[in-house]
C-alpha cells in the first residue's frame, strides 16, 4: 500500500498511480493470475518482492484474491453444457 502525501493545492497529478488510487493499474490482475495458476499467497508475496523489489503482505494478496472469490466459486459451480467440460 502506498502512503501518498496530501496535495493541499491540487496541483500534483501523478502519472503512474492516479489520484485516490492505492495500487498500480493492473496489479490486482497480476496477483489474481498468479493465484489462478496455483501460487500460494506466500509464493505471490515472494515473487512480487523478487521481481519488483516491493514488499507486500500476505494479507494484501488475500484481500485481492478474496475480491474475486465469489466469481471463482460461481465458475466452479457452473453447469457444464459443452464438451469437454473443465
Amino acid at each position: 500500500m502506498l502512503d501518498i502525501p496530501r496535495d493541499r493545492h491540487g496541483r500534483f497529478d501523478p502519472i503512474p498511480i492516479g489520484k485516490y488510487q492505492r495500487r498500480f493499474p493492473g496489479f490486482d490482475e497480476k496477483v489474481i493470475a498468479m493465484y489462478a495458476r496455483g501460487m500460494s499467497t506466500r509464493d505471490i508475496q515472494a515473487h512480487i518482492r523478487e521481481t519488483y523489489a516491493v514488499e507486500i503482505t500476505p494479507e494484501l494478496v488475500s484481500a485481492i484474491t478474496d475480491a474475486v472469490l465469489d466469481e471463482v466459486v460461481a465458475w466452479q459451480k457452473r453447469s457444464c453444457t459443452s464438451t469437454p467440460c473443465a
